[in-house]
């Protein structure tokens, strides 16, 4: 029996390396008749350095982020996906795109961009794909290549 999957979130923040596995996931999501789920996180811990939390940064993120999940969903639509939903969390990226909106929405396969950060980045801080890839508790894909399955230019170096 052929693999199949029925709920496909891809985690959208702006950066190419989320575009390319939105694009792909997408094309997952056509190709197995599922939901594709898309989630942006807020990342909270940006707003500790501020000294007095504005609530006027909270809603500015917020806003960006709606209207970044409209775009992207207005893609999917129009490259054939029928069923699409959206989601806004508030927290740590890592924590919220490996367990929490996963366990939430019933997702059986995570897509994520490949990271940017550098070894000593990793190192200290870590990747987000990296602690998905690590705590999910379901399949997850990382994607390096674009839809023709090539690097990016910039990482043909």
């Amino acid at each position: 029996m052929e693999q199949q999957y029925t709920k496909i979130m891809t985690a959208v923040d702006g950066s190419n390396e989320a575009e390319l596995a939105f694009q792909k996931a997408v094309n997952v999501a056509k190709r197995n008749n599922a939901e594709l789920l898309l989630a942006h996180v807020i990342d909270t811990r940006a707003f500790q350095t501020v000294s007095s939390f504005d609530n006027v940064l909270a809603e500015q993120a917020t806003e960006m982020a709606k209207q970044t999940l409209n775009d992207y969903e207005s893609y999917a639509k129009n490259a054939g996906c029928q069923k699409i939903s959206k989601v806004i969390e508030y927290g740590a990226p890592k924590l919220m795109i490996a367990t929490q909106i996963p366990e939430e929405h019933d997702i059986d396969l995570i897509m994520l961009g490949a990271t940017g950060l550098n070894a000593v980045e990793r190192l200290f801080i870590g990747s987000v794909s990296e602690y998905v890839i690590r705590n999910a508790s379901c399949d997850v894909l990382i994607v390096r290549t674009d839809l023709n399955n090539q690097l990016p230019d910039d990482d043909k170096d």
